[in-house]
């Protein structure tokens, strides 16, 4: 069963372009990781930036997290977050049609 995860960053004072900057560096060699179907970045209207994953299931979502990408973006962002990233992983609890009731 696929895995979704939100990670949601909050930039320190004036780093949220350089934050944007380097998740955006970070996304084409998460894209290419196995088992990943979805990693992308939204701006949330609380200033946050809210990282949406979907992965084909638990195995390739824990093969990422101890992955290079992860390592190298976690290098990359040091020192531009107020307080540490909220990460939250979910499955889905599935409801009305396949398409519009999971993710």
């Amino acid at each position: 069963m696929s895995v979704v995860v939100t990670a949601v960053f909050h930039p320190a004072t004036d780093r949220r372009d350089d934050l944007v900057s380097a998740l955006q560096a970070a996304i084409p060699a998460v894209h290419a990781e196995d088992g990943c179907l979805l990693y992308a970045i939204h701006d949330a209207a609380d200033g946050t930036i809210t990282m949406i994953e979907k992965w084909s299931d638990a195995d390739s979502l824990a093969a990422h997290a101890a992955g290079p990408a992860v390592v190298a973006l976690n290098a990359a962002i040091d020192g531009m977050l107020a307080r540490p990233v909220v990460v939250t992983t979910m499955t889905a609890i599935p409801a009305g049609t396949p398409e519009q009731g999971t993710l």
